[in-house]
């Protein structure tokens, strides 16, 4: 005698599924349950503690921050439109330029490019230091030129 299988019908599938899945359903539906129920802030304000008083600061020793002077300086061509800005911060002076794009070309196209960056004045950076002088004159750093030739004739 030789058994047969026989297919399971589309119906019997899904009955089969949701007979498997209802356990899981279970699980995830009692989790997020009983996470809402922890979220739920009470009414009560929250318990504070009292932090125990620190040594007076000392004179002279401040909180806050050092103030830095800033200043901006905007240039306009004769319709109005911002060609440059000139900003000044400490020792140091960069500029700013709008990113207007080479011929026809849109923002996002391949012949636009992305940012413009700040440009700095070349070796105007302040770093809080003062160069020291070169000890070495220039003119004393060459060599002496070598006679001149006569001229052949």
């Amino acid at each position: 005698m030789t058994s047969r299988v026989y297919p399971l019908t589309a119906g019997a599938r899904a009955a089969l599924a949701m007979l498997f899945s209802a356990p899981l359903l279970y699980a995830v539906c009692v989790d997020a349950a009983a996470q809402n129920a922890r979220a739920v802030p009470s009414d009560a304000p929250p318990k504070l503690e009292r932090l125990e008083e620190g040594p007076p600061p000392k004179p002279g020793i401040g909180v806050g921050k050092p103030k830095r002077e800033r200043s901006t300086t905007e240039k306009r061509d004769a319709t109005g439109a911002i060609t440059e800005t000139e900003v000044k911060t400490g020792g140091s002076t960069y500029y700013v330029r709008p990113n207007t794009q080479p011929g026809n070309a849109q923002p996002g196209d391949l012949q636009s490019s992305g940012n413009r960056a700040a440009q700095f004045k070349i070796k105007e950076f302040d770093l809080g230091r003062k160069k020291a002088p070169n000890p070495v004159d220039a003119t004393e750093a060459l060599e002496p030129a070598p006679p001149a030739l006569p001229a052949k004739r």
